[in-house]
């Protein structure tokens, strides 16, 4: 009689498809920590933005980078990357203070995002007289400083509301400069910044905004070239700003360029860099 026994062995795992498995896995998990931490990041802290136009003169150039800090006024369904939440009103919500440089979205429709300088808070009256800001009555001071030189680059052009009025400056070393007439505003409150103001027009001369409960009035650096709160979103402006489109307040430039760098040509990627206004911080 075979009293043999059979004896079935069971093959351990190959490690290497054990390895090539558990990998995989951990690769994985990885990549969705990062996006769940990227999207926390730029919805809940901060969020980078290039400056498209020359609204904000003499503070901010086209071709600058910044990061937008997004605590500072809580949040709202437009602070949220991807659209990924849809609420009203904002939580968390702090009220902005009056000269804060805000990056907010258009509210006219078109899913843009703007940057201004906040000046009218709820409750406030806003006017321009004869090219003073006035504020509840009272005008706020506006004193002749400096032209503003800004150099010619190719995304930096030498542009004027007025034809004709252009005044370009010319270095020694071949480098050449727009002229703008630039001033020094002071809010009430002590806090101050420049502004350009090119030539007198009609934005210059407004009658009184009452600015509405939750809703902000906002203005461009660069009085003569900014579509702002002093024009109805049917002229293309931005009329009052409702607060729950606030995305969040500037807060430092971390990377600028004069538009010369070419994709073929890593070199001129550096030689295309603003360096002196990396790092440049916002009131």
């Amino acid at each position: 009689m075979d009293t043999s026994e059979t004896i079935e062995r069971k093959e351990p795992a190959s490690p290497k498809a054990h390895k090539r498995a558990g990998g995989f896995g951990e690769t994985l998990r990885f990549l969705l920590l990062m996006f769940v931490f990227a999207v926390l990041l730029r919805g809940l802290v901060a969020a980078p933005f290039s400056i498209p136009s020359g609204s904000m003169l003499p503070r901010m150039m086209i071709g600058d980078y910044l990061f937008v800090a997004k605590w500072p006024y809580g949040f709202s369904r437009f602070s949220l990357p991807f659209g990924i939440i849809s609420f009203d009103g904002r939580i968390f919500a702090a009220e902005p203070q009056r000269g804060d440089t805000i990056v907010f979205r258009y509210p006219g429709g078109d899913g843009e995002d703007y940057v201004k300088r906040l000046i009218g808070l709820p409750g406030d009256q806003v006017q321009m007289k004869g090219g003073i800001l006035f504020l509840n009555g009272e005008p706020v001071p506006k004193v002749r400083i400096a032209d503003y030189l800004m150099p010619v680059t190719p995304n930096s052009p030498c542009r004027s509301v007025a034809p004709g009025q252009v005044r370009v400056v010319a270095r020694e070393d071949g480098r050449r400069f727009c002229a703008y007439p630039r001033y020094r505003e002071t809010l009430p409150g002590g806090r101050s910044y420049e502004i350009l103001d090119q030539v007198d027009g009609r934005a210059d001369d407004t009658p009184v905004f009452l600015v509405p409960e939750g809703h902000y009035f906002m203005m461009g650096d660069n009085r003569d070239d900014s579509e702002d709160s002093r024009f109805p979103r049917s002229e293309g402006g931005v009329g009052f700003l409702p607060a729950d489109h606030l995305i969040g307040r500037a807060m430092v430039t971390f990377f600028s360029t004069d538009g010369s760098a070419e994709w073929l040509k890593p070199w001129t990627w550096f030689s295309a860099a603003r360096w002196d206004r990396i790092g440049e911080t916002y009131q």
